[in-house]
């Protein structure tokens, strides 16, 4: 509460969020500093006003696997379901094996992001067989670009935790949730 009052008297305030989103709390924090901005979402800033690549403007520290955004080129349209926990879900061992079964006997093709530390206190190994059963449909990946994989029209849908970059990114591309 402290830092939150000591914000308000700066000036000015930018946040990564646009009005149309949460224009009521937008509305309160203005009635207390009135110079604030909503900028966001910051990726739209890369194709809308300066008109440069995607990577140029990323918020992700880590390491990005580029090559799922050719395996999504080979796929049809809106045929992909595109699961990412974020970088700090973790889950058991059980809850784990029990997903990756649903995602292979769903019959829908799909990218999935798994950290390397995803599950608690264990390396993430996949079963041989479920590695066999979604050859061909799934593409697992240890992180991705996920504004381009959300722009691709190959996507249809985008099972996420929610964060708050991914449900801005999301927004912004016109992708259906599955929260």
């Amino acid at each position: 509460m402290e830092i939150s009052q000591e914000c308000l008297k700066s000036s000015p305030i930018i946040f990564n969020i646009f009005d149309e989103f949460e224009k009521e709390v937008l509305q309160v924090i203005a009635s207390k500093s009135p110079n604030i901005y909503a900028i966001g979402p910051l990726t739209s800033l890369s194709r809308n006003l300066f008109k440069i690549q995607h990577n140029s403007l990323n918020s992700s520290l880590w390491k990005e696997d580029t090559s799922c955004i050719e395996w999504l080129k080979t796929m049809k349209p809106k045929s992909v379901v595109y699961v990412n926990y974020g970088s700090v879900v973790v889950m058991s061992n059980h809850y784990l094996e029990e997903f990756t079964w649903g995602l292979a006997n769903s019959k829908y093709s799909f990218l999935w992001v798994v950290g390397p530390d995803v599950v608690m206190g264990e390396s993430t190994i996949f079963p041989r067989e479920f590695m066999e059963a979604i050859k061909g449909k799934g593409l697992i990946t240890s992180w991705c670009p996920q504004q381009q994989v959300l722009s691709r029209p190959t996507v249809a849908v985008f099972l996420t935790r929610c964060g708050w970059n991914s449900l801005l990114e999301v927004v912004f591309e016109g992708v259906p949730l599955i929260c």
